[in-house]
């Protein structure tokens, strides 16, 4: 579904409080094959956009292992909010949140840590894996975790994957892997984001109904796309050419010509009016239509066109016949 979102936020680049998110989401299964096929069309999507993207995966349940061995299970919704902000306002604001969140100094050195891990998606694995062995949901996480970039790596996926264990997504709903995509070569937030829920259709009096879903931020991709100069030429102008209007008789002439065009795939018009030609000239131009048939007594007669290329001005006699070749 594609919809309109609305947040009470200060707006900023990238950041907008009216904007339009284009959702996927699978309900009724917790399989993690799931979280794959998101990961697939997620890479499918920035690849014909051309878009150099990473995705960043974490998983709630080793954050809620990680409140566990802090010591603060009931400061799950703190933590969490709180190492969401990471990328906004750096670690040592986020320790300080923490503090005034009620959680103590020991308690975030055992978080700091956790945040600070490099290394390999394997390595990191591993050292998560160490550091909640005592806790039993966070396991779970590792395991899931484990799982999932086992079918990462298993489809081929050849778009940057990355375990971001600081990686928190502020909405409480979520309960397994959780996902964000960021953009690299172009500065904004998160331009897709997401993660599994497990009972958010309880709310809507559908409990024990499992799902996972991702968001496509298209704002921030449109920002993307435009920062980058990624938009193909041919999308401002939604016609290729247009027809000129010199009359009933002339129009009727044009009229399966376009049509047979469209069939063809050639976007094409045929100006409204019958005014002068110049004002026809200046509406193409306006538009950024490449080319102009002009069709007029003469040309009717000669089942023909006159192809004029408003770029060069380099204009010929086209037959009908051979118009469409002109467009392939």
């Amino acid at each position: 579904q594609i919809q309109p979102v609305w947040r009470a936020d200060r707006p900023q680049k990238g950041r907008y409080r009216e904007f339009y998110q284009c959702d996927v989401d699978v309900i009724g299964s917790d399989s993690l094959l799931n979280e794959l096929e998101l990961v697939q069309i997620v890479e499918m999507v920035f690849n014909r956009l051309k878009v150099n993207v990473c995705i960043k995966i974490n998983n709630r349940k080793i954050l809620s292992g990680l409140a566990q061995i802090c010591g603060h299970p009931d400061k799950l919704v703190d933590i969490t909010v709180a190492i969401d902000k990471i990328d906004k306002i750096g670690l040592e604001a986020v320790e300080a949140e923490l503090l005034e969140r009620g959680l103590d100094r020991e308690a975030i050195s055992v978080i700091k840590p956790v945040l600070l891990l490099e290394g390999t998606n394997s390595e990191k694995i591993e050292r998560i894996a160490h550091i909640l062995a005592s806790s039993e949901v966070g396991m779970q996480g590792v395991k899931e975790i484990r799982t999932l970039f086992s079918l990462i790596e298993g489809a081929g996926i050849g778009t940057r994957v990355e375990l971001d264990l600081s990686l928190a997504r502020g909405l409480n709903y979520y309960t397994g892997a959780i996902f964000e995509v960021k953009a690299l070569d172009f500065a904004i937030g998160s331009i897709c984001g997401g993660g599994r829920y497990d009972d958010l259709t309880g709310i809507f009096g559908l409990p024990n109904m499992s799902g996972v879903g991702i968001s496509f931020g298209a704002d921030r991709i449109y920002d993307v796309l435009n920062g980058l100069d990624l938009f193909p030429a041919e999308v401002a102008s939604a016609s290729v050419v247009l027809f000129s209007n010199m009359g009933e008789k002339e129009v009727a002439f044009c009229v399966p010509i376009a049509a047979s065009l469209r069939s063809a795939g050639i976007a094409c018009e045929i100006y409204p009016d019958n005014t002068r030609l110049r004002k026809q000239f200046e509406y193409a131009d306006k538009k950024g239509i490449p080319y102009l048939a002009i069709v007029g007594a003469n040309e009717v007669a000669e089942n023909s066109v006159t192809l004029k290329n408003l770029a060069s001005g380099e204009q010929q006699l086209v037959k009908i016949s051979q118009l469409l070749e002109k467009f392939k």
